[in-house]
């Protein structure tokens, strides 16, 4: 039996910057695009962390979103700076989970939180499997590459 639960001692961040297309008639980001944030943050750590989604692939699996939470807490707007934290919170047998905190750069107001669990699938028949071993590693320490700038601000 593989342990359930397996922090990550140092999370990752991308820094993305909000487009003007982003944002609603309130001129604030609109809510669905959060769960975009979310993915592309996701995307940035498995590159990181992993070596990118393709590496399941070629290995014959892939992971989908059985669950998506946000929270919000506070609003953002277009240009604002966001650094979107990545944590990996459990590696379980058949999934693992991750939380999500989203966070103004410039002034570290909480704008939003995620939690988003993956399940483990084969890509024959798209069922869910086990999480092997060299990923469950991966996930369960440090990515290589711990923050990436999308934004371009200095940091």
């Amino acid at each position: 039996m593989h342990p359930t639960t397996s922090p990550i001692k140092k999370p990752f961040t991308l820094l993305l910057r909000v487009r003007y297309g982003e944002c609603d008639a309130q001129q604030v980001v609109f809510n669905a695009r959060y769960a975009d944030y979310i993915d592309i943050a996701m995307t940035e750590y498995f590159r990181a962390a992993v070596g990118g989604f393709q590496e399941l692939l070629d290995k014959g699996l892939d992971s989908q979103v059985v669950s998506l939470y946000i929270d919000w807490h506070s609003s953002a707007k277009f240009d604002d700076v966001l650094a979107i934290t990545v944590s990996s919170t459990k590696v379980g047998n058949t999934s693992y989970g991750f939380e999500i905190v989203i966070t103004d750069f410039k002034t570290q107001k909480l704008i939003a939180k995620s939690t988003t669990t993956y399940v483990m699938v084969d890509t024959q028949n798209y069922q869910k499997t086990s999480v092997p071993d060299w990923l469950r590693e991966k996930l369960s320490s440090s990515p290589e590459i711990a923050l990436i700038n999308q934004a371009g601000v200095g940091v």
